[in-house]
């Protein structure tokens, strides 16, 4: 009986412990041990590092403006989420274990097309973290057809480059997260597999477990090497639309008067931010989802529609603004595109009616510029495209200005 890893032979002070096929000795238990402290500091030491170059919560939300316009009330909410989240990972390197800061994780609520995906992008990038979008929709409950809770790790995983220390400091967008409702406010009888049964499976994940995941994804199998992540440092941030749960919410502030001369507020009164903002947990356990999960998503946060002079903004100011976006492909072709001031007021008009929020934006003027797009490339005497409000309306083509011919600009 020899230690299968250093060669020595047992004495009375270094013991030699059998196993499956090999053996290992007090000594180098002792090392093996030492080692994985070693690891554990250094994943502590990992998020000191990154608390110290974390920015304010001002410095956040100052260059989340760039890329998303309006919505301060939910910058600064999820600005403020983010820096007590890695503070709260910071804390556990101080050697104080009085006082245990539990995660906090963020549920944002609004209209299609409010930007809600795009902040939690955002966010991301700022704190230079592992991030991954998963969608809701796609998850069923372990067993059915489609895909395991687990595999929103699987996803973020990647996106560490399979570093799973890193991994267990990101940020998972959950979207959709209303799809996922069951189908009332009552337990169900029957199996609701891709409802109630995802939020059974989500509970422990969102509040920290350690799940095995397989690295390439798809259903665990016995002989599988699986990932252990430990979820109880991932902030996830989950939105939805919820249609339909500002009614609920209505029904639960509105004021019932009787008589000729009663008062009556109407839906119109209200904008669908301010109802939004006033969502209690039976609000959101009336729409479906289970008490447990809302328990676990303490943060709620409801976003405005976009109004006309909001969509205008994002037109034209943010980095990635669709304008900028459009100029820099035709840019590409050595051609300067021009937009009229009335064709992104039309824009916006067709957009609002479309009631897509800012994604109606891109549809608008993809369908306006395709014919421009199709016939730009095939041509080299095009020097500025000028968009008008007829083109916006389909009423007429794009104004070409073309290009002066060399022996006239000799002349």
């Amino acid at each position: 009986m020899k230690c299968s890893f250093c060669g020595r032979e047992p004495d009375h002070e270094n013991r030699v412990i059998p196993g499956l096929g090999a053996f290992i000795c007090f000594d180098c238990v002792e090392q093996c041990h030492d080692i994985i402290g070693r690891e554990k500091v250094d994943r502590n030491n990992a998020a000191a590092v990154e608390f110290s170059t974390l920015p304010t919560p001002r410095e956040m939300k100052e260059h989340i403006d760039r890329y998303v316009i309006g919505q301060d009330d939910v910058k600064m909410g999820i600005c403020v989420a983010a820096y007590n989240h890695y503070k709260r990972l910071y804390s556990r390197t101080l050697g104080d274990d009085d006082v245990e800061i539990e995660k906090s994780n963020v549920l944002m609520i609004g209209p299609t097309g409010t930007g809600k995906t795009l902040i939690a992008q955002t966010i991301a990038k700022i704190l230079n973290v592992p991030f991954s979008i998963v969608d809701a929709t796609i998850f069923t409950e372990a067993g059915y057809v489609g895909d395991d809770v687990e595999n929103m790790l699987v996803r973020l995983l990647q996106a560490a480059n399979y570093d799973a220390a890193k991994a267990e400091h990101g940020i998972i967008y959950i979207d959709e997260f209303d799809k996922i409702s069951r189908k009332s406010a009552n337990p169900s009888i029957t199996r609701d597999v891709s409802g109630e049964g995802v939020q059974q499976a989500m509970l422990k994940i969102l509040e920290g477990t350690v799940a095995g995941v397989p690295p390439k994804g798809g259903r665990k199998h016995p002989e599988q090497n699986l990932v252990q992540i430990n979820t109880r440092d991932i902030l996830f941030i989950c939105g939805g639309a919820f249609e339909g749960l500002d009614k609920i919410i209505e029904l639960r502030i509105g004021e019932s008067r009787m008589g000729f001369n009663a008062e009556i507020k109407r839906k119109s009164q209200f904008k669908i931010g301010e109802i939004l903002r006033k969502v209690e947990p039976d609000d959101l356990i009336s729409y479906g989802l289970i008490p447990e999960i809302v328990g676990r998503l303490p943060i709620v946060m409801g976003l405005d529609q976009l109004d006309e002079d909001t969509l205008l903004r994002i037109l034209t100011e943010p980095k990635n603004a669709l304008t900028k976006q459009y100029q820099k492909l035709f840019a590409m072709e050595n051609v300067q595109l021009i937009f009229q001031h009335d064709a992104l007021k039309e824009t916006v008009d067709i957009a609002t009616r479309k009631k897509t929020g800012a994604r109606g934006l891109r549809n608008v003027l993809e369908t306006c510029l395709l014919p421009v797009m199709f016939d730009l490339p095939s041509r080299e005497d095009i020097e500025k495209v000028t968009v008008t409000r007829e083109t916006i309306m389909n009423k007429g083509p794009a104004v070409y200005e073309m290009k002066e011919e060399p022996d006239k600009k000799s002349a």
